[in-house]
């Protein structure tokens, strides 16, 4: 008896703990404001009942939105169902929505994680307006700051990445980052609170489930008290980036001029600093200009016949002066990339691509001449999106026959292609990776096998 009561007393004490520590974190970083709704994304998982459960305990009102997206099947139902009856229980209004994901992956050419992204915050946002709801409750935790934290460092995403992710973003505010899943999980079970588990999770099909179900652990296993340590240096690179973010400011006050609507750089200033590509890159990000595009830029400004040369984003054009470096906005719709379906037979637009699915006794191989006419593997039919878009300056490929990556701009180059044929050529990309700089170089990418039976004969139309 004396045990269940101490059990009892240190149940209490520990909630009490949790809801204290989520209570400061939201104080500390002012993420709610409490004078109207907070609506709270709710999956039905540990993570967003935990959250619901904390900010009515806090005394917040609180509403719910729930996304359907029907991609689980009776397990997205019954998801739904728990939500709703939970929401039921407390008393608290709940919004479901339901969504034809493949029908907008489709009709936008996006992967399926970028699809369920795009359409549940375009839903929360209306609903925000609607509801009169000043904040969007997320139940991102330390677990998730720690993934973002390693997957942006996979990517070379610098320190803004390596921030991880911020408590608060415009009206997306995220109350658990203070906390671990663990604590998570501790905290429902000990107030005997039922959630739903999502399988997908559990699947290492994806490099967040392989980080959070194999890695992570397993640094944690030889480890003891990683976590913890990793959301401390996120807390000190989050602090690093914002003085970061202070100096730079103050740099491009004193190298940077805007008129109307054209951005002056002056160059002598810019050479000034050791490393002048990445303050470039810092300027001209936000114009759609790439790292290596930036690089591109230093190298012209410094050789004989740089000035005069022009670099190209989607939005935006970059001139080298002799003293400045202008940046203006494209004149015109400027389409560089669309979405295409490899499985149909013909793509007339932005050029025009006949597409067959032979077998390998039907045509030979030797009739593909890897710059009109290639042969893709039949796997590139799997990709999540496949286009066909502008080269940038930067861009990388993997020729056919040779070992390593190649530029497009020193590929253009040993072409000796004219400034009028760079600017019309096109690439083919499958998730991301460039499969074919159409009608000059196949890559290596989906390279027709040996065992395989049948495969794509690809020819552009001349």
């Amino acid at each position: 008896m004396v045990f269940i009561i101490f059990a009892l007393i240190m149940s209490t004490e520990y909630s009490r703990q949790f809801v204290h520590k989520v209570k400061d974190f939201i104080d500390k970083n002012h993420l709610l404001s409490g004078s109207r709704a907070v609506l709270v994304a709710l999956s039905g998982g540990a993570d967003s009942v935990a959250l619901l459960r904390v900010l009515l305990t806090l005394g917040y009102e609180c509403k719910a939105a729930h996304c359907n997206f029907h991609l689980r099947g009776d397990e997205s139902n019954r998801d739904e169902q728990f939500v709703r009856a939970i929401c039921s229980s407390l008393g608290v209004p709940l919004f479901v929505k339901d969504f034809d994901v493949p029908a907008y992956m489709e009709e936008n050419g996006v992967s399926l994680e970028m699809a369920c992204r795009e359409l549940r915050y375009a839903w929360f946002r209306a609903l925000l307006r609607e509801q009169d709801c000043r904040e969007l409750a997320a139940a991102h935790h330390q677990n998730d700051n720690v993934e973002t934290f390693f997957l942006n460092a996979l990517r070379s995403s610098g320190i803004h990445g390596l921030s991880g992710i911020a408590p608060k973003n415009g009206a997306v505010v995220r109350p658990l980052l203070c906390v671990l899943r663990s604590e998570i999980i501790d905290y429902l079970n000990d107030n005997g609170w039922e959630f739903v588990t999502d399988s997908s999770n559990q699947k290492n099909d994806v490099k967040r489930n392989k980080l959070r179900n194999i890695v992570l652990p397993t640094v944690e296993q030889y480890f003891p008290g990683a976590m913890e340590q990793f959301c401390k240096t996120i807390e000190q690179v989050r602090s690093c980036n914002s003085l970061y973010d202070e100096l730079l400011q103050q740099v491009k006050d004193d190298i940077c001029k805007l008129d109307g609507d054209v951005l002056y750089i002056q160059i002598e200033k810019l050479l000034q600093f050791v490393n002048s590509n990445t303050l470039l890159f810092e300027i001209l990000k936000s114009d759609g200009f790439n790292y290596a595009q930036c690089c591109d830029v230093l190298r012209a400004i410094e050789s004989e016949n740089g000035v005069g040369k022009h670099f190209y984003s989607s939005s935006h054009t970059l001139t080298i002066n002799r003293t400045k470096l202008e940046v203006f906005v494209n004149k015109g719709k400027l389409e560089c990339s669309y979405a295409i379906n490899l499985k149909s037979n013909k793509i007339s637009f932005p050029v025009e691509i006949e597409i067959k699915k032979v077998l390998r006794t039907e045509c030979d191989l030797k009739s593909c001449n890897g710059k009109d006419v290639i042969a893709l593997s039949c796997d590139v039919l799997k990709s999540n999106t496949t286009l066909i878009r502008k080269w940038k300056n930067g861009d990388k490929f993997k020729p056919f026959g040779m070992k390593g990556t190649k530029l497009i701009s020193d590929l253009f180059t040993d072409l000796k292609l004219s400034e009028r044929e760079k600017a019309e050529a096109w690439v083919m990309e499958a998730d991301g990776q460039i499969v074919w700089v159409i009608g000059y170089r196949a890559s290596s990418l989906f390279k027709v096998m040996v065992e395989d039976e049948s495969y794509l004969f690809v020819s552009l139309c001349k």
